[in-house]
């Protein structure tokens, strides 16, 4: 998956990821390790999370299209013979 960061996002993440180990590990990375991590990150894990959010926009989705149905279907008028 190829997606676009700016460099400004990119180097917090970066630093997140070694404030992270600083905190939680009490390990100092550098920021290379801390890119590879992060490289890691985004290859490995980023498809799934991004695949469950494309599952739940689409039920979202679906929801409005089905409450505009029956939004669209109060409109008709009886027709009288």
């Amino acid at each position: 998956m190829f997606f676009k960061l700016s460099k400004e996002l990119k180097d917090l993440i970066i630093s997140d990821i070694q404030e992270f180990f600083l905190q939680e590990r009490d390990e100092e990375i550098t920021e290379f390790a801390a890119e590879r991590i992060f490289d890691f990150f985004k290859e490995s894990l980023a498809p799934h999370f991004y695949n469950a959010a494309i599952k739940d926009a689409k039920v979202v989705v679906e929801q409005q299209l089905m409450s505009m149905e029956e939004e669209i279907l109060t409109l008709e008028r009886p027709i009288k013979r």
